[in-house]
């Protein structure tokens, strides 16, 4: 009982260190740098120079074609590891201001983002050391997942999954419920307006874009063909293929710009 009560105490003291505020802060600032590297790739594929994956591992190998670059992937490997222990001490007794399942839900979604922010970690670092950190992609593992018994049950579970986030990041962009994530700083005048633009434009684009992989899932589960599932670059290239695909490409990647812009004022304006 006694170890258990230092270990909480011990976990609240780190919780709301400097250190771990300035960590999680440098994470934040990667998190949107990562988006914003992204973007800049949809908006290349949007004007037909599809120059590489328009996704997290692009946008790491893009970094990792220069000394300089490779070097910054570590670093940006370790602002992943500081926002996955920040989550990590959210899932475990965060949420304080929460009661009952709301508290559970939360906390469960921590920890969700930790396993989230831990593969941008890990795909960091593998890039870095000049590796994909890859085994055959998401259509490989969709393959592998297809071949066990109940597989295409088990993608469209991932691809209803997909869908749901999607559908919680719209909501939270269209009701700017991510303003709980800023201080009031970050949500008054001229500085907070913008960061609630921007935040509020991110959230819808990054919805649409993830609705689109959870559809991908979808269709593959229906097809029973790991081939049409995919990840965010098989979703962009999607989007182009539709009637003015290259203009809708370019108006989600200026929205995912706009959520690399927001994770850049979160990280400014943080509310822990």
């Amino acid at each position: 009982m006694d170890l258990t009560i230092g270990a909480r105490r011990a976990g609240r003291r780190a919780e709301h260190s400097d250190w771990v505020d300035r960590a999680v802060r440098f994470g934040l600032v990667c998190y949107g740098l990562m988006h914003l590297m992204i973007a800049w790739l949809a908006l290349r594929l949007a004007f037909g120079d599809g120059g590489g994956s328009a996704s997290s591992s692009g946008a790491f190998h893009q970094l990792a074609r220069t000394g300089l670059g490779r070097v910054s992937l570590y670093v940006v490997a370790v602002g992943f590891v500081a926002l996955v222990l920040w989550q990590l001490l959210e899932a475990a007794q965060g949420h304080r201001d929460e009661d009952g399942g709301a508290r559970v839900v939360k906390r469960v979604a921590s920890a969700g983002k930790a396993v989230l922010y831990g593969s941008f970690a890990v795909s960091s670092w593998s890039t870095a050391q000049g590796s994909s950190g890859s085994s055959g992609g998401t259509q490989g593992w969709t393959a592998r997942l297809m071949s066990v018994p109940a597989g295409p049950w088990l993608v469209g579970a991932v691809g209803l999954g997909v869908v749901a986030v999607a559908g919680f990041l719209g909501y939270r962009g269209w009701t700017e419920k991510f303003r709980s994530k800023l201080d009031s700083e970050g949500q008054t005048g001229r500085e907070g307006r913008g960061a609630v633009r921007v935040g509020k434009v991110g959230y819808l684009s990054k919805g649409v874009a993830l609705g689109i992989v959870g559809l991908l899932f979808l269709w593959a589960a229906l097809s029973h063909d790991p081939r049409r599932s995919g990840g965010l670059d098989q979703a962009l290239h999607q989007l182009l293929q539709q009637p003015f695909g290259a203009v809708l490409l370019a108006v989600v990647a200026l929205g995912l710009a706009c959520f690399g812009l927001f994770c850049l004022a979160w990280a400014r304006h943080l509310d822990r």
